[in-house]
């Protein structure tokens, strides 16, 4: 079977609007052919090419207008590929857990690996590179909240903000983020170790 068939084979078994890049066809023949038979499935509608190396078999919403996929989804896709962490964006975080009730115009995220847009129907998909250890919990609860101390920052980060998400957090994602010390500044730790004290003396 040529390296156009068996693409196209597991092309058709991906859910409609499910993204994918050309790795998913490593072992199917050379990188340039690969290339090939995707722009020709890209020029004939079979696929659609929604950024640099990504692309989705297409999906009609029920009024038969294309949809595209998920931005986290695109997102989580494209930190996949590069090998690194992602979490939503610190004003998402905040806003999820009660800081903010501004929502984002368009999605971001942070990641470890390269900053990068990608647009999506009218939405536009950033992802904001940040230093590693912003991402210490990436993936999990704890992970959001960290997104959202960092994002509040020194003059909004009291022990009452660690109140809150620990209110908004189980038990066992709370305890991580305060085993997470050693990836926080200085001014994060010092709220969160006042929190620790107001809460052992209460």
């Amino acid at each position: 079977m040529s390296t156009a068939q068996n693409i196209r084979q597991q092309i058709a078994r991906l859910p409609a609007g499910e993204p994918f890049t050309p790795a998913l066809f490593a072992g199917l023949g050379s990188r340039a052919a690969i290339d090939q038979t995707l722009m020709r499935l890209t020029q004939s509608g079979q696929i659609q090419r929604i950024g640099h190396g990504l692309y989705t078999v297409p999906k009609s919403s029920r009024f038969g207008l294309a949809t595209m996929p998920a931005p986290e989804t695109v997102a989580r896709l494209i930190a996949d590929h590069e090998g690194a962490s992602i979490e939503i964006h610190g004003a998402e975080a905040a806003r999820r857990f009660g800081f903010s009730t501004q929502v984002p115009a368009q999605p971001v995220f942070y990641t470890t690996g390269s900053s990068r847009t990608v647009k999506l129907g009218k939405l536009q998909v950033r992802l904001q590179h940040v230093a590693a250890r912003k991402l210490a919990l990436a993936g999990r609860p704890a992970g959001q909240a960290l997104a959202a101390l960092w994002y509040l920052g020194r003059q909004q980060v009291t022990p009452s903000t660690f109140q809150r998400i620990e209110s908004k957090l189980p038990h066992a994602e709370f305890q991580a983020l305060r085993q997470a010390k050693s990836s926080m500044p200085a001014w994060m730790v010092e709220s969160l170790r006042q929190y620790e004290d107001q809460s052992t003396t209460s």
